[in-house]
């Protein structure tokens, strides 16, 4: 998921109040406080700082809005304030003060907006700056500015373990946060990504069940129109054939816009004690003769336990899979349809029950079958393949707690398996 360009206003919203912050604080820690002896390098910094965020502003306003420009952009922003920070926490005692880990923040917004090695390089960026310093001051190449705390020595320069623990608790807050902030970040992509393919499959099922309520109105009209020509041609043993032939076509095409509108119909699964044999017979039954030429299929069912799963889903999944394979076979061939217990039950936790669909197709390439699960992928385009029932089989199968594995050979076949869990109890539960 990329964040709105135009959210980088904020940041520079957010500068101007750092620039009033570090005002305010400086005229306090020197004026009010008296712990701060030499104010006039954070006054300087202080207009540093307010000079580029102008010219930031101005850059924002004037610049088109592109992915690569806005990640330049926030990047070189965040880069001059990792820079400047630095400096200001120099001229104030880096090494004592508090507001050192104020990088974290820097760091949040880099591993939100930046992609890749982005965020990484910036913690590196960050972890030399305030490092050199603090070695520079340590080795006295560079003067100290200290500041008079309660109870400080402001004479004595920080030891070595000081400084290595102030450094360390410091380094190791910056990359651990880029760390967990880069793996929110992926995952949260991974949840958008999800709820995108989701949100697609839904606008899919209302498009198919509007069409399909299209379709069965005029059907009824038909129906009609043909019973008062079946009675006007009752004599004759020829049309009547025809039209009885006729009726029984225009009655298979709404059987099946009504199994479409009701499979396009929003409803949770009703996950429940399923016998997956019976599933795949009733498949087979919905299947019929309709594959092609050439084509055999063989069962192996084995006595396996009921899963927990809904068998209408199932069917759905099974289906889908067997036309698929069907359709890899253009010159014939083999769809066998076993299935087995992968797992047996254990006292720690239910067994899985696995159903194999195997052909003796073409074969998926190996660069394909990373992609083959994903909305709108297909290599059948040419012959109508819309690349949306390998997802929708993914998401039913997950949405039953189980899961879909492939295995394929180029030139020799392909195996689907869909693994679900063994039924522990027959009690009905409605997921959502």
């Amino acid at each position: 998921m990329k964040l709105s360009p135009e959210g980088a206003g904020w940041l520079i919203v957010l500068r101007w109040l750092a620039c009033a912050g570090l005002f305010l604080a400086t005229w306090l820690g020197s004026t009010v406080l008296g712990i701060l002896p030499d104010p006039l390098p954070l006054y300087v910094m202080g207009a540093v700082m307010v000079g580029y965020n102008g010219l930031f502003q101005i850059l924002e306003r004037r610049r088109r809005v592109g992915e690569g420009d806005f990640d330049r952009g926030i990047l070189l922003q965040i880069v001059v304030d990792l820079f400047c920070l630095t400096l200001i926490l120099y001229f104030s005692d880096i090494s004592r003060n508090p507001f050192l880990f104020y990088f974290v923040f820097h760091m949040i917004i880099g591993s939100m907006y930046l992609h890749g090695r982005a965020p990484f390089v910036l913690a590196g960026f960050a972890t030399l700056l305030v490092g050199g310093v603090m070695l520079l001051e340590y080795l006295a190449w560079i003067p100290t500015f200290p500041l008079y705390l309660t109870g400080a020595d402001v004479d004595r320069r920080p030891g070595a373990l000081e400084v290595l623990g102030v450094f360390t608790a410091f380094a190791t807050t910056v990359w651990f946060t880029v760390y967990f902030t880069t793996k929110i970040h992926k995952y949260i992509d991974r949840a958008h990504e999800d709820l995108r393919q989701k949100e697609k499959m839904v606008g899919i099922g209302q498009l198919v069940a509007g069409i399909a309520h299209q379709i069965a109105n005029p059907l009824d009209g038909s129906q009609n129109c043909l019973r008062r020509i079946g009675e006007g041609v009752k004599d004759d043993p020829r049309l009547s054939e025809y039209v009885q032939m006729m009726d029984e076509a225009l009655r298979r095409i709404e059987a099946t816009a009504t199994r479409v509108q009701a499979f396009a119909r929003p409803r949770g699964i009703e996950l429940t004690s399923t016998d997956i044999n019976e599933a795949v017979e009733a498949t087979l039954k919905l299947l019929g003769s309709a594959h092609r030429v050439g084509v055999k299929i063989e069962t192996h069912l084995s006595d396996v336990p009921a899963v927990h799963g809904d068998p209408y889903t199932l069917q759905e999944v099974l289906f889908n899979l067997l036309t698929n394979a069907v359709l890899a076979m253009p010159d014939g061939g083999t769809v066998t349809i076993a299935s087995r217990v992968q797992e047996k039950s254990s006292p720690s936790g239910s067994g899985t029950v696995a159903v194999d669909v195997t052909d003796t197709g073409v074969g998926i390439p190996a660069v394909q079958l990373e992609k083959i699960f994903e909305p709108f992928y297909t290599t059948r385009s040419d012959a109508g393949g819309t690349g949306l029932g390998l997802g929708l089989c993914r998401m039913l199968v997950s949405e039953m707690g189980g899961r879909i594995e492939v295995a394929s050979t180029v030139g020799r076949g392909t195996t689907f398996t869909v693994v679900l869990n063994q039924a522990k109890t027959r009690r009905t539960v409605n997921a959502e």
